[in-house]
Parts: C-alpha cells; structure tokens; sequence
C-alpha cells in the first residue's frame, strides 16, 4: 500500500516489462545472430561452388580452344590405297609382324570419338583418324608405324596396347567358305567366297521392261507388271538362297562340277546389291551392303564381291 501511495508500484510493473522487452530483444538478437551465421555459411557454399563451376567451365573452354586448334592444323594423309586379295593380306601380314618387345603397339578400332590414348599418340593428326572412321588404327609409340584401316567386317570399338598390333583376319576376309548373293531387280547370283576366290552355285536373269514404250499400256499398267515383274524375280532368288542354305540344293558350278567348297551348317550369308530390294533379304543375311554391280550374274558377283572385301588403306 505505501508502494502504492508512493507510486512505486506502477515504476515496479514499468521495470518488469522493460526486462522483458530486454530478453525479447536479446532473443531476437541471438536468433538473428544464428541466421547470419547460417547466411555466412551459405554464401561460403555459393561462392565455393561459383568457384568450382568456373574453373569447369575454363576447362572446358581450353579444351574446346585444343580440340579447334587441331581441327584447324592443315593435315593430311600421307598416302591412301585400296586393297585387294593378295595385296591385302601382304600388307596385314607386315602389321601382324611388327613387334615392340613391348607394350609399344596400339591398336584402337575408332567409329566415333578417338580414344584419349590414340588422340595422345597422334596428337594433331588425331583429326585424319576422324575423317577415315570407322577404321582400325595402328601406331607405335616410336612413330615408326601409323596406319587406319577399314575393315569390311570391322568388330567393336576397342583400344588395346601390346606387344604387337590386334588384327583379325576374319575382319578383313572370310576365314571359312562364306555364302554371297548379288541381288538386283533383275539379276541374281549366288556363290561362295573362300576369302580369295568365288565359285559361282546359281543364278538367275530376269526379262523385266526397263521403259515404257509407247502405245499400248497405260504408264500406271505398265508400272504395276514391271513391279510384279521385279517380285517373281525377288521371290524366286530367296527360294534359291533358302533352297541352298537349307541343303535342298546341290553346290555345283555353273558348268556342272562340283568345285565350290560347301560352307558349314553355320556359315554366314552377305547379302549384296540394290538398296531398293535389299531390305527382302535382311532375315536371310547376317549382313548387307549396297554395291554397284553390273554385268551378267557372275561377272557382277565378282564385282560386287571384290567391291564389299576391299580394303581402304590410309597412312597416317
């Protein structure tokens, strides 16, 4: 009561909400104090990562700059042949004989990007493996050998160092009797490659009108009986490819003797000729490729055999 009289009271009820207002605003102080830190921490982890994504990013630069540098230095080969039969399988037999004593011998079968330990060896004339892709590429770390070579039958991507280069000869040329059909809209041969020569089993050669002449049909008829004309033709080549693969045929020559070599129950079957018709025989074949052969059916079969096994030769 004497407090009261006094007005002490109300300066008693004033201190005690000024000291909570205090811790209140020491409450706040702190927990602004906490947000600032974890602020700090934060803006520490963005310019971290600002950093790192800009050192990324300059190296990704540099290596553009590198990779443009080098598309850009005028290279070229230093030489290009094809290769066939015997000259073929002379020059794979001087690569397969090349030894390091070491593992000095690379080996990469490039189809698209060129592996970082080919691009490390050739340097600038990396950009010479990228024109010739797919290739099989082989060089020595001494430089004495740097070659790329397509193989017909090329295997999957690879890049191997060893003592000697990896090459197959099964990517470049048959190792076992090998079926080969030449079909086009209006010839058809098959035969068998042995890697070296091809021995002719049957053929056929079909009348159908390359042109419209004029009078008679309509162009829509005439279109519709050379069409039909080009399906017998096709159907009874597949009836030929399939009697022969499924032993109904014999394997003759076209004179009648026997002296083609007959291909085991496994043996692959290529398919070759006009893109337009090719896509009849795709269940048939393990590969197909377009060549451009004319000529009787075996005259065209030798080309397009000849064609298909080539081997394109660049020196690095």
């Amino acid at each position: 009561m004497l407090d009261e009289l006094l007005g002490r009271a109300e300066l008693k009820d004033r201190i005690e909400e000024l000291e909570e207002e205090k811790r209140h605003l020491e409450r706040r102080t702190e927990a602004e104090e906490e947000r600032r830190s974890e602020a700090a921490r934060k803006r520490q982890e963005a310019e971290a990562e600002v950093n790192r994504l800009e050192d990324k990013i300059e190296g990704l630069e540099e290596r553009v700059e590198r990779l443009s540098a080098t598309d850009d230095v005028e290279v070229s080969v230093r030489g290009t042949e094809t290769l066939h039969g015997d000259r073929r399988d002379e020059v794979l037999a001087r690569l397969r004989s090349f030894g390091t004593g070491s593992e000095g011998a690379l080996t990469a079968m490039v189809t698209d990007d060129v592996p970082d330990a080919l691009g490390d060896v050739l340097g600038e004339r990396a950009a010479l493996v990228r024109r010739a892709a797919p290739c099989l590429v082989c060089v020595d770390d001494a430089g004495l050998v740097a070659a790329a070579l397509a193989p017909p039958t090329p295997p999957a991507p690879f890049v191997e160092w060893g003592d000697s280069f990896r090459i197959d000869r099964s990517w470049f040329a048959p190792v076992e009797p090998t079926w080969v059909a030449l079909v086009r809209s209006d010839r058809f041969a098959l035969g068998v490659y042995d890697g070296e020569t091809v021995t002719p089993v049957d053929e056929i050669e079909s009348d159908v009108r390359a042109s419209h002449s004029k009078g008679g049909f309509s162009q829509a008829r005439f279109e519709r009986r050379r069409d039909q004309q080009i399906d017998d033709h096709l159907d009874r080549a597949r009836e030929v490819i399939e009697s022969h693969l499924g032993g109904d045929a014999s394997v003759t020559s076209r004179g009648g003797a026997d002296r083609s070599p007959t291909p085991p129950p496994d043996a692959a079957v290529v398919v070759l000729g006009e893109q337009t018709v090719l896509g009849r025989f795709t269940d048939l074949a393990d590969r197909t490729a377009t060549v451009d052969a004319t000529g009787d059916p075996a005259d065209a079969l030798d080309s397009a055999v000849r064609d298909f096994w080539a081997v394109r030769l660049s020196l690095l």
